[in-house]
């Protein structure tokens, strides 16, 4: 009979090969378990989207940074060079001051300092800055982008689980032989009634939330979800119908406590980050 060196020990060839095909069987019952994860464990795989409109203007300085933005520009003009400007300023006092002892008349074709000066003020005069209250903010409109300027907004979208309708950030289920990437991609073009283009960041997800179905329709089969978030900025200025608004929000993160549920709230708001 022969025989085969196993472990460390001398085993029969048959054995050995019996081993084998056993291993091989193993295998290939875990190629067809992870083929297929959500029929498999029970729990369905879900991409979400968290689009986020950028800000549009600078935060408001705190007090501290405008008391350091004070003295860094009190130390830059103390240590700066003469601008183009004042020394054209020198320049004509000094014209004046040698014309005058000369009793000189000054050609009226001769542009002053003083009149650049009061040609740049009445410029000023007219600019008006836009207000950063916008109309939204003051009617606290959710549904518009045209709000909080100076922060982050993150779209949150209505979804019915069971008899219960949920706020949450859009998401889909995955399917056979896609990336959670095409998941997360295939969420944005349908969106229901948004026609726009986002920026991923990144194939990774950026965050993760398990839950349970409602009991009404949980099964031995079906019992929960795995929501796995995928980061992505807003790129121009999508209109939404007038029947969708109501089921699309842009909120800020502070805002987000208001409609999310507790458990979701704390996994979305890990990874909100304002810039």
């Amino acid at each position: 009979m022969a025989w085969w060196a196993f472990g460390g020990k001398m085993a029969p060839l048959g054995r050995v090969l019996v081993s084998v095909r056993t291993w091989s069987r193993f295998c290939a019952g875990r190629r067809a378990f992870s083929d297929s994860p959500g029929a498999a464990s029970g729990w369905k795989l879900y991409g979400a989207l968290c689009l986020q409109r950028r800000p549009l203007l600078a935060q408001l300085p705190s007090p501290e940074e405008e008391e350091m933005a004070e003295l860094t520009q009190q130390i830059e003009v103390d240590k700066s060079l003469y601008s183009d400007h004042e020394l054209r300023c020198f320049a004509e006092d000094e014209f004046l001051r040698q014309r005058s002892k000369e009793k000189y008349d000054i050609p009226e074709k001769i542009v002053l300092v003083q009149d650049i000066e009061d040609a740049w003020e009445q410029k000023f005069q007219k600019f008006k800055p836009a207000l950063r209250i916008t109309e939204a903010d003051q009617k606290n409109d959710r549904t518009s982008l045209n709000r909080k300027l100076d922060q982050n907004l993150l779209l949150l979208v209505k979804q019915k689980f069971g008899d219960e309708d949920i706020w949450l950030l859009p998401q889909t289920e995955w399917q056979q032989g896609e990336t959670l990437r095409n998941t997360v991609e295939r969420v944005l073009v349908t969106l229901p009634g948004i026609q726009t283009q986002a920026k991923f960041l990144g194939n990774a997800p950026c965050g993760f939330y398990k839950f349970k179905f409602p009991k009404a329709i949980r099964t031995e089969t079906d019992i929960g979800g795995k929501v796995f978030f995928f980061k992505a900025f807003l790129e121009g200025s999508p209109q939404l119908p007038s029947k969708e608004k109501a089921d699309c929000l842009w909120v800020s993160k502070g805002e987000l406590g208001d409609y999310l549920k507790p458990a979701y709230h704390s996994q979305v708001f890990r990874f909100l980050v304002d810039i």
